[in-house]
């Protein structure tokens, strides 16, 4: 079995902590879909945030849908002036065994703008 890593990101309308859930749930779970991905497979979750988003923290949508006994981890991304504002980036960590060409990657909402190349 092999390690992955797995890279996605979503755009939320406002910083609000009920959009947080709800938008990194969505990520979330696409991300395990599209890899066709168990709890079991995955090793950990880093959850990045822009830092005009201070709402909530994205690990609580994580635990939210059941990911409660996998390792989180929550960080500020750098304030890079005229990046795209309210962005939660995920990298999951999973034992999957595929080619590096067939891990599916996921960008949704605003933020396929920023992996024109990955997202849907």
């Amino acid at each position: 079995m092999r390690i992955r890593g797995i890279r996605g990101a979503t755009q939320l309308q406002r910083d609000s902590s009920d959009e947080m859930s709800e938008v990194v749930a969505e990520l979330l779970t696409q991300m395990l879909s599209a890899n066709q991905l168990r709890n079991e497979d995955l090793i950990s979750v880093i959850l990045t945030a822009t830092p005009d988003l201070t709402s909530d923290f994205p690990a609580v949508a994580a635990r939210k849908i059941g990911l409660g006994n996998v390792p989180l981890l929550c960080a500020v991304e750098i304030n890079v002036p005229s990046s795209l504002p309210r962005v939660v980036r995920v990298l999951m960590l999973a034992n999957l065994d595929r080619e590096l060409d067939e891990v599916k990657h996921v960008y949704l909402r605003g933020a396929t703008v920023l992996r024109k190349d990955l997202a849907q």
